[in-house]
């Protein structure tokens, strides 16, 4: 039986990093006690820390309370998980694993609210970092705070800064900057617009309302890292006979990560991520980031995912070394996404090729089918804006992506079973979608429609994409786009 991780079993190295943490003031208070955030943002603060560049600590508390294990976990662990990156770096297999100790402070507010009120009065609390997925940010009207925990991340939030502008106040020194990580863009606003309703529903005062405005900065931040989390039973209990003691919280990402924070660069004097070498942009808008992620890496998954499937094969890394698919998809993207975007083609191209070896990771099992749901809404902002570009420039379709679009259609050529929608692969595999029930239903409709009258094949795509429900717009009447779809289906349909 293998020691579970502890202080006791750090090397002199790691147990004085793991000391000095302990010491050190909390300067960062982080919501969200997940795989993530501990795969990203706490190894970021590591690097910093071994380095030398930042002299704070964290404490970490969990947003919902069905977070408690894991917090607990970690209070047990003396704060301590195993990092394990392991991927591609330039084509060479890599695996590293590394004691990750930022953790001055693991607590649950459910249970221990008083931390929490203490933290917000604390004089050295300087950032809050979060995540707490899209739905975690959403506002949601909540009864005015009585002395217990608050259930929602931005009421916690708003009732956290209203402690500390009473405990100071309202001193300019003493606001502090907001870091979500939620996937959602322009998440720093959206936090900052929930606090101010709660603020108006709770009845607080004007000047609360300007101190948070003026003196505290809810940055929007793009987040990018396969953060795999645990790697299974087998794997966890392998590497604890390698390494001498067993990790309950073990974590696993891939090498590649990026975080860009929309903020001055001075911004890296507090938070020294740039001065460690680690691939963090302080920029004055996240624009481009944001769509060069949505047009390549996104807009690569939803391309290959309908291909897959239709193909029945189950996960991303199989996909791109295909001997057909695999350079279909890269072709796609450097030939007909790329040029339509207005960046540097050289620098999106690069960023695309670091896109292909994350996906041919061998040590992440992305499933084609998880990545299908909701494909309707992924392909209308990932996909059809780079089809747009053609069609309003008057230049000829791209036909790779065409035939991605043929197969998003082909996929959805679903039948109703009982609550399900079910379609059948070119080999007649059965497979469901999972999509909006509404949107499916039309489609379904329409393809039944066309089995009971005999509808020839490019009327019935013509029809659909008229449907402005499924697209936004109407795009039958797109050069050629009905036509060339109901080739590329019909062909599949004799082979």
């Amino acid at each position: 039986m293998r020691p579970t991780l502890n202080v006791e079993l750090l090397d002199q190295a790691d147990r004085e990093r793991w000391e000095a943490a302990k010491r050190d003031p909390v300067t960062v208070l982080q919501i969200g006690e997940g795989n993530f955030l501990r795969g990203f943002a706490d190894w970021m603060i590591h690097e910093c820390r071994k380095q030398g560049l930042f002299a704070g600590s964290v404490a970490v508390t969990q947003p919902r309370l069905s977070g408690r294990p894991k917090i607990e976990a970690l209070a047990a662990q003396d704060g301590l998980y195993t990092l394990v990156t392991r991927g591609l770096v330039e084509g060479v297999a890599t695996e590293r694993a590394e004691i990750v100790g930022v953790f001055a402070q693991a607590f649950d507010p459910y249970a221990d609210w008083a931390a929490f009120e203490t933290l917000a009065a604390s004089p050295s609390l300087r950032f809050v970092l979060s995540n707490t997925t899209e739905a975690g940010l959403a506002y949601r009207e909540e009864p005015v705070p009585s002395g217990g925990p608050i259930p929602s991340f931005p009421g916690k939030i708003a009732y956290l800064l209203h402690l500390r502008y009473r405990a100071f106040g309202g001193a300019a020194d003493k606001g502090i900057v907001l870091l979500p990580c939620e996937l959602l863009e322009r998440n720093g606003d959206a936090l900052r617009d929930a606090v101010l309703r709660h603020a108006a529903d709770w009845g607080l005062d004007d000047g609360f309302r300007t101190w948070v405005l003026r003196h505290n900065r809810f940055l929007n931040s793009l987040v990018d890292r396969i953060v795999t989390g645990h790697p299974g039973e087998a794997q966890a209990e392998a590497w604890s006979d390698e390494w001498g003691y067993a990790d309950g919280l073990v974590d696993t990402a891939e090498p590649y990560h990026l975080w860009a924070i929309e903020a001055e660069p001075e911004m890296d004097r507090e938070l020294p991520f740039v001065q460690a070498g680690l691939n963090v942009h302080w920029v004055d808008d996240l624009t481009p980031f944001q769509q060069r992620k949505v047009r390549i890496l996104n807009g690569a998954h939803t391309l290959m995912t309908p291909l897959g499937l239709l193909y029945d094969i189950a996960h991303v890394g199989e996909l791109i070394a295909h001997p057909e698919l695999g350079p279909f998809v890269r072709d796609a993207v450097r030939e007909e996404i790329v040029p339509a975007l207005p960046y540097a083609a050289d620098e999106m191209n690069a960023y695309a090729a670091s896109v292909f070896e994350r996906f041919a990771n061998p040590y992440i099992r992305h499933r084609l089918a998880d990545i299908a749901m909701n494909s309707l809404s992924k392909f209308k902002t990932r996909l059809l804006p780079t089809l747009a570009h053609y069609a309003s420039s008057g230049a000829a379709l791209p036909d790779r992506l065409v035939r991605g679009f043929a197969a998003l259609l082909r996929l959805y050529r679903v039948e109703r079973d009982g609550d399900a929608f079910i379609g059948t692969s070119l080999t007649g595999t059965r497979y469901a979608i999972r999509d909006d029930e509404r949107l499916l239903g039309r489609i379904a409709d329409r393809w039944q429609a066309a089995g009971d009258t005999g509808e020839p094949l490019h009327a019935t795509v013509r029809r659909l994409l008229a449907d402005e429900a499924l697209w936004g717009e109407d795009l039958s009447a797109w050069p050629a786009l009905a036509d060339r779809i109901a080739e590329h289906l019909a062909e599949w349909e004799e082979a």
